[in-house]
């Protein structure tokens, strides 16, 4: 009977093995020196982590804003709430399907 197969055809099991080698070569096919411990993202994952970056960026901005501006106590609050949600959001990336 012997082991189980692991792909269900040969075209599936040269589509991995390209998987693979694309991860650790580049298009010339020079090897690539990717750390062990490199996070790799899909383009959406990245650009999603990019605009919660901004997010909080912008937060902080706000709040400077305010500050410049002599803003009450209670709007400072809020402002910073405001940041604190955005920075929890951005944080939350790596613990949520990336």
């Amino acid at each position: 009977m012997g082991r189980r197969r692991q792909y269900c055809r040969q075209s599936c099991r040269q589509r991995a093995y390209e998987q693979r080698a694309s991860l650790t070569r580049g298009a010339a096919g020079a090897a690539l020196a990717l750390p062990a411990d490199a996070v790799v993202l899909s383009a959406d994952d990245a650009a999603d982590l990019s605009d919660r970056v901004y997010q909080v960026r912008c937060a902080a901005e706000d709040v400077v804003t305010a500050l410049d501006e002599g803003a009450r106590a209670s709007e400072l609050r809020e402002l910073c709430d405001v940041l604190i949600r955005a920075a929890r959001a951005a944080d939350g990336w790596r613990r949520v399907g990336v």
